[in-house]
This record gives structure tokens, sequence and C-alpha cells, in this order.
């Protein structure tokens, strides 16, 4: 008997045509699948911040934001004071604590990814050996310093500025070496920074600039006694002769007692709308370089590792983002330790770029 033939309606592909395509979908999926990655990660990463060129430093694990925002899937990381190293690199944000009481260093950090801080300024209170906020305001009231526990859960760090302009630094006012090493003692011991920077105007005292120079060297050894690092560097004006006589006196003054100088930090005021402020910085900073093997006692690269650049700002705008990307590559192709900024704050997009040199 024949077999019916059942005939295919118009429009219909065969059945083997169909079962063919069915297994090349099948066969395609899975390799497609096989490609994926096993887990998706999300964007973040806690990166430490690690330039220390001295010997006998350990390695950082002060942490620098990455992101915008908070990672969800990994908890904040704590940046234990045992294991920071003598200051940071690439980019330190300064904030002046007693004009911007309200700044929340954890919510900038989260912000915009930088992870370093500088806290200023401590200055002499009215009994010349007590340290407060601008010179008027008492050591703990001040909101921003009593953030940075904050700003460290986040993986964020923070260092203290003593003197600066608003007040005499504690060793140009107390006589008194017991309440003076008491006097930075408690601000060591409230806050714990990793670095201490002192922005001096009385190089040419050199009572004053001998007695911190026992003072910080005597807090050094007790931080290396605790298993600690504690970085030191001093923040000075800086032209394009480089360094004043006595400024440069002072730093090597200081080493010789015994001090561990991190670095200096030059502070070179940027003309508002001048084209030339970028090539001023340069010139300046290469002066510098060459008084440091007097001063610091080093010289090429290990030199440039021990100077941080500071413009001063009259506007935000004094430095633009084109700008900021010639100052990074200027500080990666130099070694610089870091870059900050002082003044008007510069915007986000450009603390972004100079801290990406870090990255």
């Amino acid at each position: 008997m024949g077999s019916v033939r059942r005939e295919r309606e118009p429009g219909t592909p065969p059945r083997s045509l169909v079962a063919l395509a069915a297994t090349a979908l099948v066969a395609c999926t899975g390799y497609a699948l096989w490609l994926l990655p096993a887990q998706a990660r999300p964007d973040w990463s806690a990166t430490p911040v690690a330039h220390v060129p001295e010997p006998g430093v350990t390695a950082s694990s002060a942490v620098a934001l990455r992101t915008s925002e908070p990672a969800t899937t990994e908890p904040a990381t704590t940046v234990p004071a045992v294991t920071r190293t003598g200051g940071p690199s690439g980019y330190v944000v300064f904030v002046d604590a007693v004009r911007e009481p309200e700044f929340d260093l954890a919510e900038a950090a989260r912000r915009t990814g930088t992870g370093w801080y500088t806290i200023g300024h401590l200055a002499a209170g009215p009994d010349g050996c007590t340290p407060r906020w601008g010179g008027i305001t008492e050591q703990g009231g001040n909101p921003v310093a009593n953030g940075i526990g904050s700003l460290r859960a986040g993986g964020g760090d923070a260092g203290l500025a003593f003197g600066g302009p608003s007040g005499r630094e504690l060793s140009a006012t107390c006589a008194d070496m017991d309440r003076l090493l008491a006097a930075y003692r408690r601000v060591l011991g409230s806050f714990a920074p990793a670095v201490i920077d002192f922005e001096v105007r009385d190089s040419s005292d050199a009572t004053a600039t001998g007695r911190r120079a026992v003072a910080i060297s005597l807090l050094q050894r007790e931080a290396a006694a605790s298993g600690r690092v504690l970085g030191v560097t001093f923040t000075l004006p800086a032209s394009e002769s480089g360094l004043s006589a006595a400024d440069s006196a002072m730093l090597r003054t200081t080493r010789a007692a015994g001090v561990d100088i991190r670095a200096v930090n030059l502070l070179v005021p940027f003309q508002p709308g001048a084209s030339g402020n970028l090539r001023r910085l340069a010139v300046v900073a290469r002066a510098v370089h060459a008084q440091l093997p007097y001063a610091l006692g080093v010289d090429g690269r290990p030199g440039w590792q021990r100077m941080g650049l500071v413009p001063v700002l009259a506007a935000s705008q004094d430095l633009g983002a084109g700008q900021a990307r010639r100052l990074a590559a200027f500080r990666e192709r130099t070694g610089l330790a870091w870059v900050s900024v002082r003044g008007a704050r510069p915007r986000d997009e450009v603390g972004r770029i100079l801290d990406s040199a870090a990255s």
C-alpha cells in the first residue's frame, strides 16, 4: 500500500530545515553563555596610595577612592594607623578647616574619588602653648577635623597642618619644651595623623627653628618606637629663584637635628588669567630642586620625590582641565611627591585629572 504524502502549506519550511535551525540556535546560545564571565564584578577597587621612596618605610594602606559612589557589595575599609606610611602621593586636597567648617571629608572623597587630604591650620592659642584651629577654635571643636574618622572608614586619610596664615606656629610661641611636646602629643593622640605639615613664617628665628626641630625629632622617634611612621613635611613659599635663604637653612638645621623630612610643599601663587603660570611653576620647581642637595641632602630623582607643588589660585578657573593634564604629566615625568592646591578650590574635574596620575 503506498504511503500518503501530506502536502506543505505555502510559506512553511521543510521539517529538516527547521530541525537544523533549532540545533544551530542551541549551539550558539551555549557558546555565548560560555564566553560570559562567571560573576559580574562592580567597578570598585580599594587601591593603596603608595609612593614613598625612602628605605625602611612600609607600603601604604591609605586608600584612594576611585569611584564617585560608595560600593554596595563591599564593606568600607578602615585604614589602620599602624600600616599607614609617612605621607600621600598623587593629589592632596587642602581643606581650610577655619574658613570651611562645614566641609565633609567623607562626602568629598566619595564624590571626587580623591582619598588624601590635609587639614589646616593648627596655630598657637592665646597662651602660646595650646593648639587651636586658626588660633581660636578649641582643638576638638572643629567639625572638619572631627570627620577624619568617617574619611578613614571610607578608605581615605588626612594629615594636619600647623602654623599657616592665621596664627603663629606653636614652636615660635611656646618656650617651655615640656608644654610644647605635650601640645603636639595631644594633637597626635586625638587625630593620629600619618603626616604633619608645618607652614612656618619664622625661619629666620633660630630659637624657634631649633626648638621645633628638637620637638619633631623626638615625636618621630616616639612614633617609631610604637611601630608607626610619622611623616613630616614643610610648606614654604617659593619663587623663580627658589626658596629663601632662611627657609633653605631652616630645612638643613631641622634635618641635622635628626628629623626625616618627607617633602617640601612649594607655595606658588598663580596670576589670574596669565598664560605662563605653568611655565613659572616648572621654573620654580627646578630652582628648588637645585637647592635640595644643601637643604635636604638629596639630588636627582630622589630630590624630585621630596617636593610637592602647590599652586595658589585666586579663582577656580585659574587651573583648567588642560592645565591640570599638563601638571599631572609633569608630576609623573619628574617623580614629584604630589600636587596640591591652595586658595580657591578647583573644579572636581580638575581634581580627578590631578589624582588620576596616581592611579
